[in-house]
């Protein structure tokens, strides 16, 4: 299913899509992507502006030893991949100057209510993530939060760049648009490594295109694909017809 341009309805259609296809992400991760220790739930934290999706692992009762790795294979039918086996086939990867997160690093920490240790989070951008000004600085400082304590994110942004983050949010969180936008590609998908130097991967992409898997980091080395089209499409299963007409380009012929 091709990628709808959701600039043909206003954001409060859009946030009823947003919020089935954050159900659908949670229930794939929770139905056998990720390993048995972890699992992944809605806008639970406590205070402040929360990501749509945490990914979380149970905290042990006594830490593991350190000739005993944990065993992200063990129990359910978690496919989790090493990246130094299997690179990532995003379109881009940098790794960032640690300049740009060295003044970020002292702040706040994002906690779950139920206790257990966040280690990763997906965030779908709204329309009004980008309404301001402020807006785009609260999400941005959110985000480079995040990354600066530890926490691996997935950001999809299937919305174009506007007047408040003109080379696109990467750019944004980035400090800088590396890559460049591409006008044909306006739209993001992006991952990033919390490592000491953090590490993006995006792929650009635009309405009409499939979306592809986006890989969500569980450690700095091992990471699982979230199946963005099969929720996408789940998600938009449910989607009222009355405004599925008015999102979906036209099929009748031009006279």
């Amino acid at each position: 299913m091709p990628i709808h341009d959701w600039r043909r309805v206003v954001s409060g259609i859009f946030h009823d899509f947003h919020q089935a296809w954050i159900t659908e992400i949670s229930n794939a991760l929770n139905g056998g992507l990720l390993p048995t220790d972890n699992y992944a739930m809605a806008e639970q934290v406590a205070g402040g502006p929360h990501p749509d999706v945490l990914t979380l692992e149970t905290l042990p009762e006594s830490e593991p030893a350190d000739d005993e790795p944990f065993d992200f294979r063990s129990g359910g039918t978690a496919l989790v991949t090493a990246i130094a086996e299997h690179p990532l086939l995003f379109k881009y990867t940098r790794e960032a100057e640690e300049a740009i997160y060295a003044a970020k690093a002292n702040r706040i920490a994002v906690y779950h209510a139920s206790g257990d240790r966040v280690i990763a989070f997906l965030e779908i951008i709204s329309p009004g993530n980008k309404h301001s000004e402020g807006a785009v600085r609260q999400l941005i400082s959110k985000l480079s939060r995040a990354l600066a304590q530890g926490r691996h994110l997935v950001v999809i942004d299937l919305f174009p760049p506007g007047r408040h983050d003109p080379d696109g949010l990467h750019a944004e969180i980035w400090g800088k648009p590396d890559p460049a936008l591409d006008p044909e590609e306006p739209l993001l998908l992006a991952a990033y490594r919390a490592t000491a130097s953090p590490v993006s991967y995006i792929e650009p992409t635009a309405v009409g295109r499939t979306l592809v898997d986006a890989p969500l980091f569980l450690t700095n080395e091992h990471y699982i694909n979230i199946p963005l089209e099969q929720t996408y499409m789940a998600a938009w299963k449910g989607f009222p017809d009355r405004w599925k007409r008015v999102i979906e380009p036209s099929t009748a012929p031009r006279e």
